[in-house]
């Protein structure tokens, strides 16, 4: 079928692709095309459009749909409108095309991901001081020789909580914490030994991770790799918490109970990587990330990302049920 649809599509679909050829891709995303977007479907809709600049550039954009009692607390629908860059050499075609063909695929399963939690991002560049030189000396105490036993430390670490999920079938990955070494800096010159080295490492901490004795691990690592040897954070999130999946709960109880209605099977996880839902539990709002997408290959950030037309309908679906439900959940304490 050709890319710019064909007649009967269903309304739905066709708004859908228009969203997706936004090219919001970083690093120079078009924020402005994708806030006309939405300002103009909040037009349609007669919702309230509020734009918030929260830095130069970046824009929350904020829809308000009124319920009949607005002192009661809001239920909130977020999405990031960016995406990360993409390797257009590797698409079947132009990720930016918004391309449709008769073809699916699907994982067997018919279970839903719910996430109430998530891992903690922690970036972490170890750098190494040592003695430089020329390298066709056998120099001591190099920089690179204790950075290589930090380094050392760390991958086994990580094979270590690589068995730990693969030897336990009820293990899911946000439940183990990961760690990938990412970058590696240092040297001048093939001939000349450097005086400093570093290598930098994205660790996901599980929330049930005591943070603090994580972080002693980190400085055990570079004292027991010599003198010259510490670390640093870019990014380092200490405030894990946990949504409750508890049938008390009166916000899970709308969403499952709503699930149950559809005959949706669900599996609660802990999300693997990091999403806006961290700053929400943080300040006590419970947070659910749920994207109705099951029997979906999991393609998060990779090439020919893509969804089963089928699939996208029945969420919109899923999401028409789901929002009624939460919207009348009684009031709470906390609503005064």
């Amino acid at each position: 079928m050709a890319s710019e649809g064909r007649e009967g599509e269903h309304p739905s679909v066709t708004l859908f692709r228009q969203y997706l050829r936004i090219r919001t891709v970083q690093p120079q995303p078009d924020y402005g095309a994708a806030v006309a977007f939405l300002e103009e479907r909040a037009c349609q809709l007669g919702l309230g459009c509020q734009k918030v600049e929260v830095a130069p550039g970046r824009v929350v954009t904020i829809l308000t749909w009124l319920g009949t009692n607005p002192r009661l607390s809001s239920v909130l629908l977020n999405s990031h409108t960016d995406v990360v860059p993409v390797f257009k050499e590797h698409w079947s075609h132009d990720p930016f095309e918004a391309f449709k063909d008769a073809e699916g695929l699907a994982n067997p399963t018919d279970a839903f991901t719910v996430f109430y939690s998530e891992r903690s991002p922690w970036w972490v560049r170890i750098s190494s001081t040592g003695k430089p030189g020329h390298s066709s000396r056998f120099i001591e105490d190099t920089a690179a020789e204790k950075l290589h036993k930090v380094v050392s430390s760390v991958l086994a670490f990580r094979e270590k909580e690589r068995q730990r999920l693969q030897s336990d079938p009820h293990l899911k990955a946000g439940a183990v914490t990961s760690v990938n070494l990412t970058k590696l800096e240092g040297g001048v010159a093939y001939n000349v030994v450097p005086a400093t080295m570093s290598a930098s490492f994205d660790f996901r901490v599980a929330p049930d991770v005591d943070l603090k004795a994580f972080e002693e691990q980190l400085q055990g690592w570079c004292r027991a790799a010599g003198e010259g040897v510490t670390f640093e954070f870019a990014q380092k999130w200490t405030e894990p918490r946990v949504t409750s999946t508890d049938d008390s709960d009166p916000w899970w109880a709308a969403f499952s109970g709503a699930c149950k209605d559809m005959k949706l099977t669900l599996e609660p996880e802990i999300f693997p990587a990091a999403t806006d839902s961290r700053y929400l539990r943080a300040v006590g709002v419970p947070a659910l990330g749920f994207s109705p997408m099951n029997r979906t290959p999991v393609l998060l950030h990779d090439h020919d990302e893509r969804l089963h037309e089928a699939v996208f309908l029945r969420g919109v679906d899923i999401y028409t049920r789901l929002l009624p439900a939460l919207a009348s959940v009684p009031a709470l304490p906390s609503d005064g």
